[in-house]
C-alpha cells in the first residue's frame, strides 16, 4: 500500500511539471509582478533542482515527446481526446467540491456524450452539442476556492514545480479521482466492475500518455521561452503562478500556448 502511495504522489507530481513546459511568444508577459509571486522555500535547492529537471527533460521527455510527435496527427488528436475525457472525471469531482453545479453538469454531460456517441472519448462531439470544454480542476484549485493561500513556492527533484497548497492538493488528487480508485481499490476491481481490466497499471499508462501528449502540444512554446528568457527559472516560476491564480479565478489565461484548453497542471497534477 505505501508503494502505491508513492507511485502515485511520484506520478502526480511529474504530471503537474509538464505544465511548465509550456511557454509563451514573447517574455513580457512572464516579467510577472508581486500578485503573482510566492515566497521561496530554499530558492539555491530549488534552482539546483530545476538545473537537473530541466536537464532531463533534454535528456529524456523532450525526445520522447518528439517521437510521439511523429505519430499521424489522427492518432495524436484522438489519443489526447481519450486522455481528457478520462481526466474530467477528477474535474467533476472538484466541480462538485467547490459548488460548482453549473460546470459540473456540463463536465458530466461531455464526459457521457464523448464516451457513447465519441466512442470512449476518441472524439468531442460534445463541443458540436453546446457542451464547451471549460477547463480542468484539481484539488490544488479546489483548496484555492476555498481560500487557501498557495503558501511557498519549490521545486522537487524529478518531481518539478509546486507550492506548499498545490503539493497537498496533488495527494488530495490520489483520494477524488474515480480513475485512480476504479484502477486501485480491488473490491471495486473484483466486485462490482470485475475482472482485471481496470488494473492499477492502467491508471500509469493514461498519465504517462498524458504527460506525453501535453509535452508534444508544447514543444515549440517551450523553445520559444527558453529562447526569450534570461532567467528561466524566474520566467517558469512566474508563468506557474500565474497560471494557477488564474485556473483557481476561472479566468481566461492569456499565455498563448499551442492548444490553450490543454494547459495545465499541470496539473498537474
Amino acid at each position: 500500500m505505501v508503494r502505491k502511495f508513492v507511485y502515485i504522489i511520484v506520478f502526480a507530481l511529474f504530471f503537474q511539471a509538464n505544465s511548465l513546459n509550456a511557454g509563451t511568444t514573447g517574455s513580457e508577459e512572464l516579467t510577472g509582478s508581486s500578485k503573482d509571486s510566492a515566497p521561496e522555500c530554499f530558492e539555491g535547492v530549488s534552482r539546483a533542482m530545476f538545473k537537473l529537471n530541466h536537464g532531463l527533460d533534454k535528456i529524456i521527455f523532450e525526445p520522447v515527446a518528439k517521437g510521439y510527435r511523429a505519430l499521424p496527427a489522427p492518432i495524436r488528436k484522438g489519443t489526447g481526446n481519450a486522455v481528457d475525457n478520462l481526466r474530467s472525471l477528477l474535474t467533476l469531482s472538484n466541480n462538485l467540491l467547490q459548488g460548482d453545479f453549473g460546470r459540473a453538469g456540463n463536465t458530466a454531460a461531455r464526459f457521457g456524450i464523448n464516451t457513447t456517441a465519441g466512442i470512449l472519448g476518441i472524439f468531442d462531439p460534445a463541443t458540436r452539442f453546446g457542451f464547451e470544454d471549460q477547463g480542468k480542476e484539481d484539488f490544488g484549485q479546489t483548496l484555492g476556492a476555498w481560500g487557501a493561500e498557495s503558501g511557498c513556492y519549490f521545486v522537487l527533484p524529478i518531481l518539478g514545480p509546486t507550492t506548499t497548497r498545490d503539493a497537498i492538493g496533488l495527494v488530495g488528487n490520489v483520494f477524488i479521482d474515480p480513475v485512480y480508485q476504479i484502477t486501485h481499490n480491488t473490491e471495486i476491481r473484483n466486485g462490482v466492475v470485475g475482472n482485471g481490466n481496470y488494473s492499477e497499471h492502467n491508471y500509469y499508462y493514461y498519465r504517462s500518455t498524458g504527460a506525453v501528449d501535453f509535452r508534444a502540444k508544447n514543444i515549440e512554446s517551450f523553445d520559444s521561452l527558453e529562447a526569450n528568457s534570461i532567467d528561466l527559472y524566474a520566467s517558469l516560476k512566474s508563468l506557474y503562478l500565474q497560471n494557477r491564480k488564474q485556473k483557481i479565478a476561472n479566468s481566461s489565461s492569456t499565455i498563448e500556448t499551442q492548444d490553450d484548453s490543454d494547459w495545465e497542471e499541470i496539473d498537474a497534477n
